[in-house]
């Protein structure tokens, strides 16, 4: 059974007007929106999902008035390249790529384009943007996990899960800059807090089994797992490897907890993709410049604690910690 606090997100937006400001890309005359994700289309059901609800809240019915071509890497980041060649070369009216990666893959091919994409590091410190306010040329979208107070905040939030915490293994994916970059940030804020860190490069699927056996060896006492989406599109793997190893482990995607993962700390994807919707209609139907449409935040972000996951390492959560949650997996 779930629980859930109850809450509503209003992500606003009236019903599309016709015609269509942006030229069609399809014979009928409708447009097409393309979607390149690095997960598995399994992974990203649900934001795909809020993602059409969010479009047929304004309007737009897939195959009578616009159309979606999805294509999806399985966490494999070597087929981006590709995929993104098949979308851009469909000339879509607007491009969802996201996260980085996707972005990255999608850029390097076009830039006209109107390109949405989420970014988990600082995309004006990354060179990706102009400003948050106009990030210029054909890109925009919402900056979702990239600040130093997150990254504290999911640390200091395992710390009270786990009063007794000492040690922490942080499992990085090598090959993504989105956790890699965030290992000074980890290390500052585990200083902090009175902690001690150990950094765990995974490399691939076949390194998570290894990167359990070193933390073992370190002596670590819980996990902070990296929010690159190969550790999304791993889940179930690592969620089994933690109960097994009985490690409490904080990620960063509600995803994770739900596939068995002990807690999760960040933004809610389904509305960040819901709230594309709009984003999509501002520049098909209003014929607004990604580049002039600012960088959003998050509307919310979700405290999960997955209590059969805490329950079958024998961790007693504080009760006072629990209430503080969004969700409650028992």
């Amino acid at each position: 059974m779930i629980r859930r606090r109850d809450f509503i997100t209003v992500l606003g937006g009236a019903a599309a007007a016709w015609p269509f400001a942006a030229r069609a890309q399809q014979p009928s005359g409708r447009p097409l929106i393309a979607l390149l994700s690095p997960l598995s289309a399994a992974t990203a059901t649900r934001n795909i999902a809020a993602f059409r609800n969010g479009l047929r809240d304004l309007g737009f019915i897939e195959g009578r008035n616009i159309f979606l071509a999805l294509r999806f890497a399985g966490g494999m980041a070597e087929r981006m390249p590709a995929l993104a060649r098949e979308l851009v070369d469909l000339k879509p009216d607007v491009l969802i790529a996201a996260p980085e990666s996707s972005l990255a893959a999608a850029r390097a091919l076009t830039t006209t384009v109107p390109i949405l994409t989420i970014w988990l590091r600082d995309p004006v410190l990354t060179g990706t943007v102009e400003s948050i306010a106009h990030p210029g040329q054909n890109v925009t979208g919402t900056w979702i996990a990239g600040d130093d107070a997150l990254v504290g905040k999911r640390l200091e939030l395992l710390k009270e899960a786990v009063p007794v915490l000492m040690r922490v293994a942080l499992f990085v994916n090598a090959a993504d800059l989105t956790d890699t970059t965030m290992i000074d940030s980890a290390t500052n804020a585990a200083r902090e807090l009175g902690l001690t860190i150990t950094v765990i490069q995974v490399h691939d699927a076949a390194g998570i089994e290894a990167a359990f056996a070193t933390a073992a060896r370190d002596g670590a006492q819980a996990l902070f797992v990296g929010q690159s989406p190969f550790f999304n599109t791993h889940r179930a793997e690592l969620a089994e490897r933690a109960q097994r190893a009985r490690l409490p482990a904080i990620y960063t995607f509600r995803e994770i907890a739900i596939a068995g993962g002990m807690m999760s700390y960040g933004p809610s994807l389904p509305a960040v993709y819901q709230r594309f919707a709009t984003l999509v209609e501002k520049i098909i139907v209003k014929g607004e410049k990604p580049g002039n449409l600012p960088i959003e935040a998050p509307a919310r972000f979700e405290l999960v604690i997955n209590l059969k996951a805490a329950n079958a390492i024998d961790l007693a959560i504080p009760e006072a910690f629990l209430i503080r949650a969004d969700e409650v997996i028992e």
